[in-house]
């Protein structure tokens, strides 16, 4: 009764708003409302879920529609479907949502709420698959290409994008190395394709560097098993910074957050930031509430670069693809892999590292760019298999990796 009566209030309010002009545009957008729904993080979390909003605001004032999000009140499934609901209730029928937790809510809701666009970052067909395959009584394995998804799920109203994180975490990786650094480390969040494909294409990048200079470098491989720092990671980041780590790539969210608390202890540790460019966020962070922009400056030096994929122009340029220009039949059903669009323009890419990174001698602005360009013409290749349990069973005779599972979970 409760998904009834929220699509007759989502289709009334639609109405209403396409009778009285929506937002007073003039735009083939009228008549739609964008909602984000948050997920394990807030808008505030300086990564994932700020940076889809920040976005979504930004298309909302350029185009004249109205946007807001919504937060769950429950870190589940079922949290994030009831705010889905809500956002439908309210009359929000174009609904973002940023992250692979997405998969149950999507195959709970899409099918529910058919006049309602869905558009989902970060959602591959396997996050999808493991609510959708045991609700038919069946038993997932975990390979999304043993399935057909549309067997388990209409797809008619859902759009998705993943993004090839491999390529930018061999971008840092290998930048790192190239650098001067020969004992690094991977902190993950949890242990998802997406964090996992992060990691391993770290682990190959470092090696492909290594193997230039003739050089075995060495990396520790941990996953903390949440998307934030605490007391009992940062104590296995003061094993690392202390034992001999220079840099750690903080995959993760705010995970960043346990390894700087161990870098500061240690002169010269460096970081590096995810997704989007966190130079900033880490600098602040170090600094300290209420420290002076000079101090906050003086701490730009720890994060050498960030590994970052492109959240912000996706979720404009399929907004206003979408809800302005009219063109939903191009997205919907599919599961597009974000990745290289140019190999001449790094910036224009979907995966990139950041506009902050420290180049040097070892590693330059001219060497990243040329680098691109092998990623992207194919010249140098990186694998995506998350099937492997290990980075240590990567093959990659360059690097020692110390694989050293979870922290928690």
């Amino acid at each position: 009764m409760k998904k009834i009566t929220a699509i007759i209030l989502a289709l009334v309010m639609a109405l209403a708003l396409a009778a009285c002009g929506g937002g007073g545009s003039g735009s083939s957008g009228d008549g739609y409302k964008v909602a984000m729904i948050t997920d394990y993080g807030d808008i505030t979390d300086q990564s994932f879920n700020q940076t889809t909003w920040e976005a979504v605001q930004q298309f909302g004032k350029d185009n004249n529609i109205e946007t807001r999000y919504y937060k769950p009140t429950s870190n589940d499934t079922a949290g994030r479907v009831a705010q889905v609901e809500l956002a439908i209730a309210d009359g929000y029928n174009v609904i973002v949502m940023p992250g692979y937790a997405f998969g149950g809510t999507l195959f709970e809701c899409a099918a529910e709420y058919p006049n309602v666009k869905f558009i989902a970052l970060d959602v591959a067909a396997g996050d999808i698959l493991e609510t959708a395959v045991p609700a038919k009584g069946e038993t997932y394995t975990y390979n999304p290409d043993d399935y057909k998804l549309t067997d388990y799920m209409n797809m008619d109203n859902v759009y998705c994008a993943i993004y090839q994180e491999e390529l930018c975490g061999y971008m840092a990786g290998y930048a790192a190395v190239k650098l001067g650094y020969t004992k690094l480390g991977f902190l993950g969040g949890m242990a998802v394709p997406a964090v996992m494909r992060y990691g391993y294409g770290y682990v190959q990048g470092a090696n492909a560097a290594a193997a230039e200079k003739g050089i075995t470098v060495d990396m520790n491989y941990i996953y903390g098993g949440q998307f934030s720092g605490d007391a009992d990671i940062t104590a296995v980041m003061d094993t690392w910074y202390q034992g001999g780590t220079q840099i750690v790539f903080a995959c993760g969210g705010g995970i960043y957050t346990s390894a700087v608390d161990s870098a500061k202890n240690v002169s010269g540790a460096k970081v590096i930031g995810v997704d989007v460019d966190q130079q900033a966020v880490i600098a602040a962070y170090a600094a300290g509430e209420g420290a002076t922009q000079e101090a906050i400056d003086g701490y730009k030096s720890m994060v050498v670069t960030s590994a970052m994929k492109g959240l912000r122009p996706t979720t404009i340029n399929t907004l206003v693809d979408v809800v302005v220009n009219g063109n939903w039949a191009n997205y919907v059903g599919k599961i597009d892999t974000l990745g290289l669009v140019s190999g001449d323009d790094p910036t224009a890419n979907y995966v990139q590292l950041a506009g902050s990174t420290q180049y040097g001698d070892g590693f330059s602005e001219a060497d990243y760019k040329a680098l691109v360009k092998s990623l992207y013409t194919g010249a140098i290749t990186v694998s995506n298999d998350t099937t492997i349990a290990s980075p240590a069973d990567l093959g990659c005779s360059s690097v020692n990796v110390n694989f050293q599972g979870n922290i928690k979970g």
